[in-house]
């Protein structure tokens, strides 16, 4: 378990700078046993203690000194019950969690997957059409923490209204850039 002020949504990959000798061994563990753990959210904002369960997708590079730049990947949501200094036999920290029943590949109705392939266009993304996740969508966004709680802690009618609204307002700060640059002139 790290416990980080991070949150991450399913299907994000997230890069880590493994240095602590815990979270060395924590890595090798993941690494020889294929084996997933969890990034609790360690924020103020976090009064449900909900985490990220991730998964090693690779190891970006190896420092002389055992420290490593890896990239994992969110599968999932859980609540902490209980978190511990050390887990079992291990040096690392470990939890007592109780894995969130999401649905993490529910699709968008077809009126935001359109507005979702007209904001990816803004970015010269070329979406294929099958119809993206709620979390698909978030992870496109740039969601700060208060609204990555908000968005998990909502219905899908609620996340459905809440992505809309964020896609269009990115959606018109980006139009807005786009105006500006026929205004300003740099010398």
């Amino acid at each position: 378990m790290f416990p980080l002020p991070i949150f991450p949504l399913p299907d994000e990959l997230v890069p880590l700078h493994i240095y602590e000798p815990r979270y060395k061994h924590l890595l090798k563990d993941a690494e020889d046993k294929d084996i997933l753990f969890g990034i609790f959210f360690n924020h103020v904002l976090n009064t449900r203690r909900v985490g990220s369960l991730v998964k090693l997708e690779s190891v970006i590079k190896r420092f002389a000194n055992d420290e490593a730049d890896i990239i994992v990947k969110c599968s999932g949501l859980f609540y902490l019950n209980k978190l511990y200094r050390t887990y079992r036999d291990k040096d690392y920290p470990g939890g007592d969690v109780l894995p969130w029943d999401i649905d993490i590949n529910e699709p968008v109705s077809k009126e935001l997957h359109e507005l979702f392939k007209q904001y990816l266009q803004y970015f010269q993304i070329h979406h294929h059409d099958t119809t993206p996740s709620f979390f698909m969508v978030a992870n496109e966004l740039n969601l700060d923490f208060e609204e990555r709680l908000r968005f998990v802690n909502s219905d899908n009618h609620q996340k459905e209204h809440f992505l809309f609204s964020h896609l269009r307002y990115q959606s018109y700060l980006f139009e807005e850039a786009e105006k500006s640059k026929d205004r300003f002139h740099l010398n």
